[in-house]
């Protein structure tokens, strides 16, 4: 059976929530993408802060509505930050959400974000091989791309979301979200949003961020696929290629609107 397609209608009713709330997203993300994933979450209109000490990762991650780890520049150091945030956000409530990026590539990382689970993430992200990998089950993959499809990951997502309790999005050409025992998916986007570094990392960020809302978890998740994916397929129609495509994909998250997605 086919997974149900996510409304449009319910998109701009999660987006209206989005920027009434204007989480504040703690983001422990790699080196890379900071800056890009910062401004998407301000067009948006949540608020980024990027906080790595450990000490103060402990305090802020408290502070914080939402706490997104993404370990695509993991170092032990900092591998030691982002589990005392997590603790710490677990105490005060706070939802947390992992960006397993090349789990099943390299034997740290994948051993590390294994650990993380048993600390019961409310949402996980990665394209096909990484939720494949770190399911446990087989799976492609060089470094931070895929060789596999979403929908071939999709059986592993749903049990990997049995198995922990949080939402798992599995993206790629067509995006699949699942609770394990319901699985919706969003379409959109474009091939261009592969040809830009940080789509995959800012996405993770803003399900951090939707994790953050009140309502049903696994509509909210959806719905922070579909803003990127409408900002996607918004943004290629202006642009020539990838260095006219960034500005251009910030700027229709900015003109998101319930009128556009609805």
């Amino acid at each position: 059976m086919q997974p149900d397609l996510l409304h449009r209608a319910q998109i701009a009713q999660i987006l209206q929530q989005f920027r009434k709330h204007t989480p504040l997203v703690h983001c422990m993300t790699n080196d890379v993408v900071q800056t890009f994933t910062a401004n998407v979450l301000l067009a948006l209109g949540a608020s980024p802060a990027m906080v790595i000490d450990r000490d103060e990762a402990q305090q802020f991650a408290a502070i914080a509505d939402a706490l997104l780890i993404n370990v695509g520049t993991l170092t032990r150091e900092r591998a030691d930050a982002m589990q005392t945030a997590i603790l710490s956000a677990t105490a005060a409530r706070k939802p947390w959400t992992l960006d397993p990026v090349a789990v099943g590539a390299l034997t740290f990382r994948s051993d590390f974000c294994r650990e993380l689970l048993a600390l019961q993430p409310a949402a996980v992200r990665g394209n096909a091989s990484e939720i494949m990998a770190l399911a446990g089950m087989s799976a492609g993959g060089r470094g931070v791309d895929t060789t596999d499809t979403a929908i071939a990951a999709l059986p592993a997502a749903q049990a990997l979301a049995r198995q922990t309790g949080a939402i798992v999005a599995v993206t790629g050409e067509v995006d699949y979200i699942t609770d394990g025992l319901r699985t919706l998916r969003v379409t959109g986007g474009d091939l261009l949003m592969t040809r830009v570094v940080g789509t995959g990392c800012a996405l993770s960020a803003v399900v951090a961020a939707c994790c953050a809302l009140p309502g049903d978890r696994l509509y909210n998740v959806a719905a922070a696929c579909a803003f990127m994916a409408q900002a996607g397929s918004l943004a290629v129609a202006t642009t020539r290629g990838p260095g006219s495509f960034i500005p251009a994909f910030l700027d229709a998250l900015y003109a998101l609107h319930g009128e556009v997605l609805a």
